[in-house]
């Protein structure tokens, strides 16, 4: 189809680069979903009759699958341009919800994992890929920001998700409550919600393949040098995972993910552990469930805040922070994190907004590093980093707690053996943030940097044109549009999330 293809994407004179931020987060908003599926967890633990860890499986395979087909297909996405891109995550992703369902119907977890697992997963690491690169070459004096909103909307759609989830399966199961304990949905809501999850996000990406152009002179490979925004290096993909920037990056991310995943994947028991006192907690449940409202919105505002000052103060020092900052708070939790939920609280929301800003700024580490030529496949290979740490983090954390005694019965002394470890791990990924250099010129495709040289006057026209900013011709009425059918969805999670964080103030 000439209309999913790369050529066929390219932006007319006076396309709007603003309506490219709602087509990425229409992705976006739609396959971070997957943070919210601990929402089905218990009932299809109650379904299925089996134990949490194989239930946990879907969620482990999902992430797994999401980094490694990132990797696999992160080529093809710069070769097939992110329209077509975006449209098979689009299908995956529905997919995986459809063939979950039939899993759910017929008692066969087999096909969950089959479903959301590894074919939700594929679209889950197409879809993430996919809009990134193309906002960096819409907005290439502020990689940061771009990026931010894009990612910004991952972290976001476990908000809209969640509340959303839990309506459906209450509409579909009357008797279904998700605010009593030893509540459970049973099989035919969760089957039904799956189905309507998977046709209300297919919609909803679509409208974002629809809004989905590449800048001018981005529709065929051939055209490299006439492309505005092209970083100062020009390296393919092949040639940039052989280089150690790569890799040390890699460790970099590996550790800042896994150092977050700590806190997230344990949140709501840990508060309560952390301020139980003779086997009674002071903190409620539901004071719990507002925490991991907080931490929520610091993941979801810490990847656009975060990221957007990089573009201020450089991508290696805003690593600087996030790891060397991350490695101070960190041990202050370990050290004085049950003196007052206050310091608790205070603390975990800047580890988290570091780990989501972390995801949202790395982006645009690699543009600086090895330019826009094939960033959106570099960064496909570098998530691999995220599914190893999506691996290593509930593992190191999950291992300690498991020798230190049974749920509901630990102190804040028994997750200090896990927070030291994550104290270590920050601080492997500090020094390998500090060795990162710039990339050496042999690295560079060498046609491709002197084409871009006799066109450098052609770039700069181009950054400048209707073609890169053109507001005044495109309709404000679509404008409005594309943001309120991505603002709306947010805001509707927004809210919720906010009513649930204040019930961590009021008990």
């Amino acid at each position: 189809m000439a209309f999913l293809s790369k050529s066929g994407s390219v932006a007319g004179p006076g396309y709007s680069r603003w309506l490219i931020p709602p087509a990425a987060l229409a992705v976006h908003l739609s396959i971070g979903q997957v943070y919210a599926f601990s929402v089905f967890k218990s009932s299809l633990v109650d379904h299925f009759e089996s134990s949490q860890t194989a239930v946990a499986w879907v969620f482990s395979i999902a992430i797994v699958v999401l980094g490694l087909s990132a990797a696999i297909f992160g080529t093809w996405v710069e070769r097939n341009g992110p329209r077509r891109a975006m449209f098979v995550a689009a299908l995956c992703w529905a997919t995986g919800f459809v063939v979950g369902s039939a899993g759910i119907a017929t008692g066969q977890l087999w096909l969950l994992y089959l479903g959301y697992g590894v074919i939700g997963g594929i679209g889950l690491g197409i879809g993430y890929i996919s809009p990134v690169s193309t906002l960096m070459k819409w907005f290439p004096e502020r990689p940061g920001l771009a990026t931010g909103m894009a990612i910004m909307g991952f972290g976001g759609g476990a908000l809209l998700a969640s509340p959303l989830s839990n309506r459906l399966l209450s509409f579909y199961d009357p008797s279904y409550s998700p605010t009593t304990a030893g509540s459970f949905a049973d099989g035919r809501s969760l089957s039904l919600t799956f189905l309507t999850l998977g046709a209300g996000y297919l919609v909803l990406m679509l409208i974002g393949v629809a809004l989905m152009r590449l800048p001018q002179g981005f529709g065929d490979d051939s055209t490299a040098a006439h492309r505005p925004g092209q970083g100062g290096s020009l390296v393919r993909a092949g040639t940039a995972i052989r280089t150690p920037q790569f890799w040390l990056l890699w460790v970099v991310l590996f550790c800042n993910v896994t150092a977050g995943i700590g806190i997230l994947e344990q949140a709501a028991p840990m508060i309560q552990d952390f301020f139980r006192d003779n086997g009674t907690s002071a903190v409620t449940a539901a004071a719990a469930g507002g925490f991991v409202g907080v931490l929520s919105l610091a993941n979801m505002a810490g990847r656009f805040a975060w990221s957007s000052l990089s573009d201020a103060i450089g991508r290696k020092w805003t690593y600087t922070g996030y790891l060397g900052i991350g490695l101070v708070a960190y041990a202050a939790l370990a050290l004085v994190g049950s003196s007052s939920t206050v310091v608790f609280i205070l603390l975990a929301v800047v580890i988290i907004s570091f780990y989501g800003g972390g995801f949202a700024t790395v982006p645009a580490y690699l543009k600086d590093l090895f330019g826009t030529l094939e960033v959106g496949a570099i960064h496909g290979r570098l998530l691999t980093a995220w599914a190893a740490a999506g691996v290593a983090g509930p593992l190191i954390i999950n291992t300690v707690l498991d020798a230190a005694g049974e749920p509901g019965t630990m102190t804040a002394g028994d997750y200090r053996p896990a927070l030291f470890t994550m104290v270590g791990i920050l601080t492997v990924g500090l020094v390998a943030n500090l060795l990162i250099r710039p990339v050496d010129s042999r690295h560079t495709d060498v046609e491709a940097a002197r084409t871009a040289q006799a066109h450098a006057d052609d770039r700069a026209r181009a950054s400048t044109t209707g073609a890169q900013t053109g507001a005044a011709t495109t309709s404000p009425v679509l404008l409005t549009l594309a943001w309120l059918a991505v603002g709306l969805p947010l805001a509707y999670g927004l809210w919720f999330t906010v009513e649930r964080a204040s019930k961590l103030v009021l008990g």
